[in-house]
């Protein structure tokens, strides 16, 4: 088997794009979306007139009931190929206000489910800020699922964790360019690659500390650069790919091994801990690299939403 095979023997694979149309010869379970993706897929011609159509039907409507119809048509494309369950962004500019968040998160899942598609083939994907984990919260206990992203930092999984989110993303690539970045000359790849990898590492100690303490928040790796961060994940619940690194995959024929073992999890000395607000605030604060990686990801989704917005009302 390709390594693609191998790695959906251990690893539930998602799709990271808003490109439908690839989906197919990859065969993955899930995908995901964000406003960049959705986006970069509407500036093409294969995708243009999801677009126009999705806009020419809803005149009249508030521009942000139109975003959402527009990203609840990809999402209705994508279930078209996938089996398992689309992510659907809630607009990154509502990342600190709970009751906005909710709001959109509710209008996404009834746009969803007045076509037909239940809320279990749906994860809404909510910024993992404080506010956005306490809306998810109060999603959850109604049985809208949630995938909580930009989550960059440990205390924002056990957050997750703590408040019963479906899934959380944390991003390995992003993770890997902060520390890439701030050692300049002194970044040795090499050393850093695989296991050693930082993306790779906050991954595993989030897995890890998930399933010694039974936590059932699934964990799913995100934001690759490169094959060796997915192969060093393999074993993780889920990893979201993007279609070139799938191709990457499918055209590697050598052994992929079991990186990350529930099982051994289990026999590890992690002591459970736990955040209220004002903790999770502090701890956040006290990683750099994780504040900055939030507020960035949110800055630049906030922007691809602007643009977004800005096609649709030209």
């Amino acid at each position: 088997m390709n390594q693609l095979d191998q790695l959906k023997s251990l690893t539930t694979v998602v799709a990271d794009t808003g490109n439908f149309l690839q989906l197919a010869q990859f065969a993955p379970r899930d995908a995901t979306t964000n406003p960049s993706l959705i986006l970069k897929a509407v500036q093409s011609a294969d995708y243009a007139p999801l677009l126009t159509d999705t806009v020419a039907a809803h005149q009249g409507l508030a521009l942000d009931e139109i975003v959402d119809r527009v990203l609840v048509r990809f999402g209705l494309e994508i279930l078209k190929v996938v089996p398992g369950r689309v992510s659907t962004e809630v607009d990154a500019r509502l990342s600190f206000d709970k009751a906005a968040t909710l709001a959109r998160a509710r209008r996404i899942i009834g746009l969803y489910e007045a076509a037909g598609i239940s809320r279990e083939r749906v994860l809404i994907k909510i910024a993992s800020t404080w506010e956005g984990i306490q809306a998810a919260r109060e999603l959850e206990l109604e049985g809208i699922h949630c995938n909580l992203t930009l989550l960059f930092s440990f205390c924002q999984a056990v957050a997750c964790g703590e408040a019963g989110i479906q899934l959380i993303s944390p991003f390995v690539g992003r993770i890997y360019d902060w520390y890439k970045k701030s050692a300049g000359a002194a970044w040795d790849e090499t050393a850093m690659s695989g296991a050693n990898d930082p993306g790779v590492k906050s991954v595993a100690q989030i897995f890890n500390y998930y399933k010694k303490h039974a936590i059932k928040t699934e964990v799913m790796g995100a934001s690759f650069r490169n094959v060796g961060q997915i192969q060093a994940l393999a074993g993780c619940d889920l990893l979201t790919i993007s279609p070139d690194l799938l191709a990457q995959l499918q055209q590697l024929a050598s052994a992929l091994p079991l990186a990350l073992d529930a099982a051994a999890a289990k026999l590890l000395d992690l002591p459970e801990v736990s955040f209220d607000e004002a903790g999770f605030r502090f701890a956040l604060n006290q990683d750099a690299m994780a504040t900055e990686k939030l507020a960035e990801g949110i800055r630049l989704f906030a922007v691809d939403s602007a643009k977004l917005d800005q096609m649709i009302v030209s």
